[in-house]
């Protein structure tokens, strides 16, 4: 079985003047700011590194809680976030690493809860995102 979700944006202009708007196929986001501004300079809006932390942060969480249940911990909470570091590399710039700090609390064996954790860490389907097709459809104009 397969699922596709979806999210979307639009852009309007040049790289540092232009502004955008990013959407999610939920509507959980709608019409949400974003530009280079919001990416490099700190104003308010969102970027792409931090809609990937959010993602990521949420997928292991799903994940964390399926592998403590396995592992027969009761009662799991967790924290978690995921910071995606973005570097200049020649002309442009790069996702160079991503750093998951994830809070556990629950009944059960500490030794069980790291080991759910660092399965959920290379598990979770965002962790493996950089290892997916990668397919796109262009329409210009």
């Amino acid at each position: 079985m397969a699922i596709t979700k979806t999210g979307s944006a639009r852009w309007q202009g040049g790289i540092k003047d232009g502004k955008g708007e990013v959407s999610t196929e939920s509507g959980a986001l709608s019409g949400l700011a974003y530009g280079f501004n919001t990416r490099f300079e700190g104003a308010p809006g969102t970027n792409p590194e931090e809609l990937i932390g959010a993602a990521h942060a949420a997928c292991f969480s799903m994940a964390l809680s399926g592998q403590l249940e396995k592992a027969g911990v009761k009662d799991a909470r967790i924290e978690s976030s995921s910071a995606v570091t973005l570097e200049k590399q020649g002309d442009g710039f790069a996702i160079t690493r991503v750093h998951l700090t994830a809070r556990v609390s629950g009944q059960g064996d500490e030794a069980a809860i790291r080991q759910a954790a660092e399965a959920a860490k290379s598990g979770c389907p965002v962790s493996k995102v950089l290892n997916a097709e990668l397919t796109m459809d262009l329409t210009v104009g």
